[in-house]
């Protein structure tokens, strides 16, 4: 049993009653989601699909119950406030479930949620590229994906292989500079024997402007996540400036409002750089979201690198639930946090 689920197990065996003492830090604690919804059937990236709508639910009525949850508005306040569990939930990249699915339980539950939109998968209405990969390798009539200039092994595209050669191949695609990533995915098309998705299959992949407007509306919180979804560090400077400055322009078209928050493509600690920031600070951005795990207070953070928590499908109720209370766990002072957990446990159990 791993430590995430044996404090899953602590946590539903000592009761909601004793969430409080268990959640034992303070500050800001964002997560993040892509997907809602059932991932079965899907030609596309299943590792996109965060909680069924159920599960969201559930999540969010907990969320709703034992934390704060606040908007981004509200985070430069906080750092003169008491000390409190304050948790910011967001969504990346703009998919219509985020309208259809997430939404309805935001509003039915009076939480507000962040959607970060690709402002130009909303245009376009293109497939995100690692759709597409993923579409290639599961569409695909042949068994492999050949070694050779663009992979240093062959891959296998049977079904009981599939997951990792898509996670292969996603990873071989962020490795690259953005100007090779067009010319990989045109190869992986061939290699696979699939081709290239149509466009048409896109049409219901993404929100509509007016579906956004209509969250912002009901007090969601909108910000960018660039045009065309690149690893901004793989950009040449003026490149990430286009970017950025680009998806504000769009938000400030749709909505009538400057871009004041914006999270990185990718999201991982070398996904964005110096220039980056800059170029965001530029731009009038505010806050700045990274994708690696971790918590933070407003009064110490870097506000172009606020850490946020990936929600993943194995976020199972006991799961998610062990995430939010102690989030620090899995970060970068898991042994302190470990003797915590055990001390914290022992006490509440009476030994």
């Amino acid at each position: 049993m791993d430590k995430l689920q044996l404090v899953a197990r602590l946590i539903d065996r000592l009761g909601g009653a004793h969430v409080e003492k268990l959640a034992g830090w303070s500050g800001v604690l964002a997560l993040n989601y892509h997907r809602i919804g059932d991932a079965i059937g899907s030609p596309f990236d299943h590792e996109l699909y965060s909680a069924t709508r159920e599960a969201f639910a559930e999540q969010m009525a907990f969320l709703a119950r034992h934390f704060d949850v606040v908007a981004p508005e509200e985070l430069a306040g906080l750092a003169a406030a008491p000390k409190g569990r304050h948790v910011l939930v967001t969504f990346d990249d703009g998919y219509r479930d985020n309208f259809e699915l997430a939404f309805p339980v935001l509003r039915a539950l009076g939480v507000r949620a962040t959607f970060f939109v690709t402002t130009g998968f909303l245009d376009d209405r293109v497939l995100a590229w690692w759709d597409e990969i993923a579409w290639m390798v599961r569409r695909s009539p042949r068994g492999r994906v050949p070694a050779g200039g663009w992979l240093e092994a062959e891959l296998s595209t049977a079904p009981a292989h599939q997951l990792a050669t898509i996670h292969a191949l996603l990873r071989r695609y962020k490795s690259l500079p953005s100007a090779r990533c067009a010319d990989f995915v045109a190869w992986l098309g061939e290699a696979t024997g699939s081709g290239r998705c149509p466009q048409s299959a896109a049409a219901e992949t993404w929100m509509t402007w007016d579906m956004v407007r209509e969250m912002r509306a009901a007090g969601m919180s909108i910000g960018g996540h660039t045009i065309h979804h690149p690893v901004l560090s793989q950009l040449r400077p003026e490149e990430q400036t286009a970017e950025i400055v680009g998806t504000g322009a769009r938000l400030q078209a749709e909505l009538g409002e400057r871009m004041r928050w914006f999270a990185y493509p990718v999201g991982g600690r070398e996904a964005f750089d110096r220039h980056t920031r800059h170029a965001l600070q530029e731009a009038g951005v505010e806050l700045a979201f990274s994708y690696y795990g971790g918590h933070g207070s407003p009064d110490a953070w870097d506000r172009f690198d606020i850490p946020r928590v990936a929600i993943e499908r194995w976020h199972d109720g006991p799961r998610f639930r062990a995430t939010v209370c102690l989030p620090s766990l899995y970060g970068d002072n898991k042994e302190r946090w470990s003797r915590r957990v055990r001390t914290t446990v022992a006490k509440l159990m009476g030994r």
